[in-house]
């Protein structure tokens, strides 16, 4: 099926393999004290995961930095928009004190977009991996972060700065992880304010930084083609981009777009099976994954 526009009378009805079960309580109850504990915010509560029941039953969430108000507008996003007041300069303690309370050997961190600060938000994520690494030597630390419209160099030289001063005996490896989201054709409806060849920099970019692997993500079912898919894979892989997944598009609103199509799981494999073949090394599709889903396997 070929969509070419973003509109639809009556949504869709979700097919069977999209409906997800509770999980079990697990270690449900210690994540959630860990975070709300904490009054830090997750990617899994703002931006409506469908796996936070599942993820914090494994003790596992997706820390989201600086807030939970976005200075942009995606049309696929749940994320609150508007003019952000966050300004906690303690927030890299308490993520730290967090993953020590949950035991974490793997930590992902994303974060709003902050196009209202000179650097993006990057010395966050600077100093965030920074005081994780100073307590554990040899913690896995994953980014998800914005484009940095305004200041792509600042906020590469701040990461890459934290990364040149950890101390000897500290690893240095890093997974940079920014979601080009979906194909260029529907970029001014689906992520307005971002830019696909500015994205792409970005990734390439992280990708030349030493002992950093460079990650993205792409949602499908917004009305993209195979054949669009497959040159965004290809593009990717030009720039460097080492990790990728993807995953279905669930509109967590009626305010949202709409899903055109619920892709079927086989697709998702036919999909993961195509990226290895470009050069991927680590690959994750699904018509629930996300990008951060099983980040740490």
């Amino acid at each position: 099926m070929t969509t070419h526009s973003i509109s639809q009378s009556l949504p869709l009805r979700k097919p069977v393999w999209i409906r997800t079960g509770l999980a079990g309580d697990g270690l449900f109850g210690r994540t959630e004290h860990a975070v709300h504990g904490r009054l830090l915010h997750t990617v899994c509560e703002e931006a409506k995961c469908p796996n936070r029941s599942e993820c914090w039953s494994r003790g596992t969430a997706t820390f989201m930095l600086m807030g939970d108000v976005c200075t942009r507008a995606c049309g696929f996003c749940a994320v609150k928009n508007g003019r952000p007041t966050f300004n906690e300069p303690d927030e890299p303690n308490r993520i730290a004190d967090a993953v020590a309370a949950m035991n974490l050997k793997y930590v992902v961190l994303t974060s709003v977009t902050r196009d209202d600060l000179p650097d993006g938000g990057a010395s966050v994520f600077a100093h965030s991996l920074l005081e994780l690494r100073r307590r554990w030597p040899g913690i896995g630390v994953e980014f998800l972060t914005p484009d940095f419209r305004n200041c792509q160099e600042r906020a590469i030289r701040a990461v890459d700065d934290a990364l040149s001063g950890l101390p000897e005996g500290t690893i240095r490896a890093l997974v940079w992880g920014h979601n080009v989201e979906t194909v260029p054709r529907l970029y001014r409806q689906v992520r307005k304010g971002s830019s696909y060849e500015r994205s792409l920099a970005l990734l390439e970019a992280v990708a030349r930084l030493d002992s950093v692997e460079s990650k993205s993500s792409l949602m499908l079912g917004l009305g993209e083609t195979r054949e669009e898919i497959v040159a965004v894979l290809a593009d990717l892989r030009r720039r460097g981009v080492s990790r990728v997944s993807l995953g279905q598009y669930l509109q967590p609103s009626r305010r949202h777009l709409p899903v055109l199509r619920y892709l079927h799981p086989e697709e998702f494999a036919d999909y993961e099976q195509l990226a290895r073949q470009l050069g991927f090394r680590w690959v994750k599709a699904g018509p629930l994954v996300r990008s951060s889903y099983y980040a740490e396997s």
